[in-house]
């Protein structure tokens, strides 16, 4: 291998003619240097893919997808501590957490792995003589468009159920994230029982490859994780070729704290709520709804820990919360909390870290909000950075209306030691994924996605490998079956014998039953 971070297409490394820098966001140091791809790398992605998909044994081999799955897992389990780590040098997040993310892939593959076997169609005789099968074919190529926020956990997401159903894949890695997107490629290569390619990787910074997976005849399907307005241009794209979409988009997660809930639970988990992976998560929980009786309580306890969070660079153990991933989000965030100070209180400002150490990177410290109204901005629009609003309710059903106010759906957080209102509050609220006095609990048993604009389709769960699938059903007319009758009064039975084209059936007569004397004695 090159010492620049390249591309896997078609089971071989490939550079570009453009090579760029990876950053740690915590010091500003340069990490190394990558092939920075675009339209052509995608294009080549696209080919390798579906000759895979054509010529390969893939698509139809269970046994096959089923072994180099587990294969695959045991090789991300191999490296998991060094993906981890790297994670947390080109990404920021804490080492914690970042090693939370290197293991993660394993048993999300193992458990697709499962499904290869386990997955079935339908049967039944409809009608005397007419059978109706109902089963899954795979898609064909499936292009896979992966955030820098959690890059390795949100690819397995979806690359796991593509590669499970049998189709091959085109992957766009994000260019903020290259480094960790080739040592990925590299785990991925080691696994010997997977074909040529069928998986592909690219990575880029611009803007030409993943237009050109969205808008390609030949991509069947695309996987797309990242903000609701981005979702919004990748399914006009695919619309064209009307392009089945599983969009996995953006969320304004309230956290709904009652009035009996058990604050020593609640408080550090809204807090963490805010503070993990420095906001940059999709269900952060961004909207806290706290019941008039106890919010005086709860705003200065969550205030409290806000405070005294510790950001830094997440290789030091340490450290509460590292950096966002670049300055310029830095600018952007602190952009959107200036811009709320006109109608909102802050009970932590927060903002730009830049003392000491701290200016090398692109740190900022979390900052909590007060607002009334559920119309403005901070409400409304997805902050992507470790900012919460905190809003004050009277009854069940205004916390119920001021949760579903807002167009997102992805997930909701509900706080409270009554099972009645958990039941009744769940039942209401507008999201793919609900809570209960816990937050960010994921299991891929279980189907993860949005309401709303918070996407389309679902990952993880019995439902994820539908997406990647085609349902066809055949339908046999059957003849009633021969294999007893009469001919001439005389019962014959049929008969096969063997011949050089096979079986062949013959009709001979059945062997009478002896008839007794009198005497019960055969004659």
């Amino acid at each position: 291998m090159s010492e620049i971070a390249e591309h896997w297409i078609d089971g071989e490394w490939t550079g570009s003619g453009t090579v760029s820098e990876s950053v740690n966001p915590a010091t500003g140091a340069v990490l190394g240097r990558w092939a920075d791809g675009g339209e052509a790398e995608a294009r080549a992605a696209i080919a390798a893919a579906r000759r895979a998909f054509d010529t390969s044994p893939w698509s139809r081999d269970r046994s096959l997808r089923h072994r180099a799955l587990n294969e695959m897992a045991d090789r991300f389990d191999a490296r998991a501590e060094e993906l981890g780590t790297l994670v947390t040098k080109e990404n920021g997040k804490k080492i914690a957490e970042g090693m939370l993310e290197g293991g993660s892939p394993g048993p999300t593959l193992r458990h697709t792995a499962a499904q290869a076997l386990t997955e079935a169609g339908i049967s039944a005789e409809v009608a005397p003589g007419q059978w109706f099968s109902t089963y899954a074919e795979p898609v064909g190529v499936v292009g896979i468009i992966v955030p820098w926020n959690s890059p390795v956990a949100l690819l397995i997401r979806s690359l796991a159920p593509a590669l499970s159903a049998g189709n091959t894949v085109a992957v766009k890695m994000p260019g903020q994230t290259a480094l960790v997107a080739n040592l990925v490629s590299q785990i991925i290569a080691e696994v010997t029982s997977l074909p040529r390619g069928v998986v592909n990787i690219f990575t880029e910074s611009g803007n030409t490859g993943a237009p050109y997976l969205v808008a390609s005849p030949d991509v069947q399907v695309i996987s797309y994780t990242g903000s609701t307005t981005v979702g919004r241009l990748v399914a006009a794209g695919g619309a064209a070729t009307l392009k089945r979409m599983n969009l996995e988009l953006g969320g304004k997660t309230p956290m709904i704290v009652f009035d009996d809930a058990d604050l020593d639970t609640a408080v550090p988990l809204l807090a963490a709520g805010i503070t993990t992976f420095a906001g940059e998560f999709c269900m952060t929980g961004s909207r806290i709804l706290v019941q008039r009786g106890v919010a005086d309580q709860v705003r200065a306890h969550l205030a409290g820990i806000l405070e005294n969070v510790r950001v830094g660079d997440g290789l030091d153990p340490e450290t509460d919360m590292g950096p966002l991933i670049d300055k310029a989000d830095v600018t952007r965030v602190d952009g959107l909390v200036q811009a709320a100070l006109a109608y909102a209180k802050p009970v932590v400002r927060g903002g730009p870290a830049t003392d000491g150490a701290l200016a090398a990177g692109a740190f900022y410290r979390p900052a909590l909000l007060e607002v009334e109204d559920v119309t403005t901005d901070l409400v409304q629009k997805e902050v992507f950075g470790p900012v919460a609003t905190f809003e004050v309710f009277d009854t069940e059903t205004d916390a119920i209306s001021r949760a579903n106010a807002t167009e997102y759906g992805l997930a909701a957080g509900i706080f409270t030691s009554s099972i009645n209102i958990s039941r009744r509050v769940s039942r209401e609220i507008q999201a793919g994924t609900i809570w209960t006095n816990t937050w960010a609990a994921i299991n891929d048993g279980f189907a993860e996605g949005g309401y709303k604009q918070s996407g389309i389709g679902r990952l993880r769960g019995p439902l994820a490998i539908t997406d990647f699938q085609e349902a066809k059903t055949v339908v046999h007319a059957i003849p009633p079956f021969q294999g007893l009758t009469r001919c001439r009064g005389v019962k014959v039975r049929r008969r096969l014998s063997r011949t050089a084209g096979g079986l062949r059936s013959s009709l001979s007569p059945a062997p009478a039953k002896p008839r007794a004397n009198r005497r019960g004695r055969p004659r």
